[in-house]
């Protein structure tokens, strides 16, 4: 079963463009990662799937259950935690996690204690003295301790330093392993490829691409790097032309019969041909050319 499935999803702003054409597929049990800069479209593709705005056309499920239709009883089984988080100011944060628990109906004290331990969160603290990251430790809480069939989180690490970052993910991967299925929006591509199994890329308000991370590190384009030489001539498939004091690096999707010739006329040491990362497969699609 889909754990999230959108069919020609289409959303604008009088006549602004919000999202157009959206086919998206999360299979149930994906860590997938949504990827796109600022106002791409991931914001306005969540809202949807949580029913907090209605598309203009194009249908989404949860589940096999329409957003329209079964709303309330999908709300149930999703965990959202959003990329800024609002609290009333003056509640303590035992009071706010408990009063999260008490809207879904559900008793999550022993499970809220075991997240506020490892996310080293005070929770007697009023929420108007915490820090951001802080305040992003008490919306996570409050996102996992009644431990939904699926977590919708945009930009999920802002605010969060780099050992609370790796506890977030360690925790997101236990649910996933337990049958969990996360869908995070990030424009932090070394988290994607680090921890998601598929990705989409969205561009302009439009899916350009969706695969598995594996496929989408893989690219027609090689990272070309050596030592030995401070000239190397342009030749036809090169781009992203990085000259270094001691090397030269370069994208290349030309011939390589073409490519090792020329490098042949060079003295070259330390010669590195390797599959671009992931953030060099991003800038790709963001191109003009990129498709």
């Amino acid at each position: 079963m889909n754990a999230i499935k959108t069919t020609e999803l289409t959303k604008f702003y009088g006549k602004a463009r919000g999202i157009n054409d959206v086919d998206l597929t999360v299979e149930k049990g994906d860590f997938f990662g949504f990827i796109g800069p600022n106002g791409a479209g991931k914001s306005t593709t969540i809202r949807i799937l949580l029913g907090l705005i209605k598309a203009n056309s194009g249908s989404a499920e949860i589940f096999g259950k329409n957003i329209l239709t079964d709303k309330q009883q999908i709300l149930s089984d999703i965990g959202y935690l959003p990329s800024e988080s609002m609290f009333y100011n003056g509640m303590r944060v035992k009071d706010v996690i408990k009063f999260s628990a008490d809207l879904r109906k559900k008793n999550c004290e022993d499970e809220a204690k075991k997240l506020c331990e490892r996310l080293q969160l005070d929770v007697m603290k009023r929420v108007d003295e915490l820090s951001l990251g802080n305040r992003k430790k008490v919306a996570i809480v409050c996102t996992m301790q009644h431990k939904p069939k699926l977590y919708i989180m945009d930009e999920p690490t802002s605010g969060l330093d780099p050992l609370m970052q790796r506890e977030f993910f360690s925790l997101l991967e236990e649910r996933n392993s337990e049958g969990a299925t996360i869908f995070l929006s990030s424009h932090v591509l070394s988290e994607i490829q680090r921890y998601c199994n598929r990705a989409a890329i969205i561009r302009e308000g439009r899916l350009i691409r969706s695969d598995t991370v594996a496929n989408l590190s893989k690219s027609y384009a090689k990272r070309v790097t050596f030592h030995g030489t401070d000239s190397f001539p342009e030749i036809e498939g090169m781009r992203d032309f990085q000259q270094l004091s001691e090397s030269i690096s370069f994208l290349y999707s030309g011939d390589i019969q073409l490519l090792m010739q020329e490098l042949a006329k060079h003295k070259i040491n330390d010669l590195t041909i390797a599959e671009p990362d992931l953030e060099e497969i991003f800038m790709h699609f963001y191109t003009e050319k990129g498709e």
